[in-house]
């Protein structure tokens, strides 16, 4: 399967593109995680203050464990990216974990 998954994706050939699917998962993670700050700015814009919503938290999540998985499993295989992406990953789901503990699975939207 490594293989496969190093090799490029061959139905996105036509664009031009010419990745593979771990780079598009690593892309996938990393624009997840950049995105997560305008989710923030949104919602912090929205109540006048700031504001950390849930859903920063599991774009934290998910867009650090794709860049991780990116970094540990292709052929990159990158210290650099596995160290900038392991510790986010913990503070996110620990941030997480706070969060629904402290607040619920189903909080209140207009309190935060």
């Amino acid at each position: 399967m490594g293989d496969f998954m190093n090799q490029p994706i061959v139905w996105l050939e036509w664009t031009g593109l010419y990745m593979s699917p771990w780079k598009l998962i690593g892309l996938t993670g990393a624009t997840m995680f950049g995105g997560r700050w305008l989710v923030q700015f949104v919602a912090s814009r929205k109540h006048g203050k700031p504001v950390i919503p849930r859903l920063f938290w599991y774009m934290s999540l998910l867009g650090s464990a794709m860049t991780l998985s990116y970094f540990l499993f292709s052929q990159k295989q990158d210290a650099v990216g596995v160290i900038q992406n392991l510790f986010p990953s913990f503070t996110a789901a620990y941030s997480l974990y706070l969060d629904i503990r402290h607040r619920g699975w189903h909080r209140d939207r207009a309190t935060h």
